[in-house]
């Protein structure tokens, strides 16, 4: 996160996202991107070295970018029109524990009201009866959202 991005900004942070998808990264084909200026050939070099296809939107075009908008937008109506950030620090705080909540525990509809992380949540069978005197809720990010569990 940084108030005043550049080109080297962008590519230092694409080197620091290959590190951290590891050998993930060769799971993903595409990178999307507009045409901002950030974005120059140095950024795609780094992806275009793991291996992945380099994509930009059309100019004037803005419904390419619908999947990031609707992130966006999501961001906005559950987090941030909620939450007064008082400062950078803080809004990376906020959004690295809303990141686990949206990838560990929120469901989706596209996947079936499971979340993206199935590996932490096994599909329960049909045949189980649900206990709901049994579930607890825990607050996340900073009370705004509770997420439930079932009590040990």
């Amino acid at each position: 996160m940084t108030a005043h991005p550049t080109g080297a900004w962008a590519v230092q942070q694409a080197r620091n996202l290959t590190m951290d998808l590891g050998d993930r990264i060769h799971s993903l084909r595409f990178v999307i991107h507009d045409r901002d200026s950030l974005f120059t050939t140095a950024f795609a070099e780094v992806f275009k070295a793991e291996g992945l296809r380099i994509t930009t939107t059309l100019p004037r075009t803005p419904r390419m970018n619908a999947i990031c908008e609707r992130v966006i937008g999501t961001l906005r109506r559950e987090l941030l029109d909620r939450i007064l950030i008082v400062g950078e620090r803080h809004l990376a705080l906020v959004l690295r524990e809303y990141l686990i909540h949206y990838n560990g525990h929120r469901p989706h509809q596209s996947r079936h009201q499971r979340p993206p992380d199935t590996e932490t949540h096994p599909i329960r069978g049909s045949a189980e009866p649900i206990d709901l005197r049994h579930i607890r809720p825990k607050p996340v990010v900073a009370g705004l959202i509770n997420e439930y569990h079932h009590a040990a």
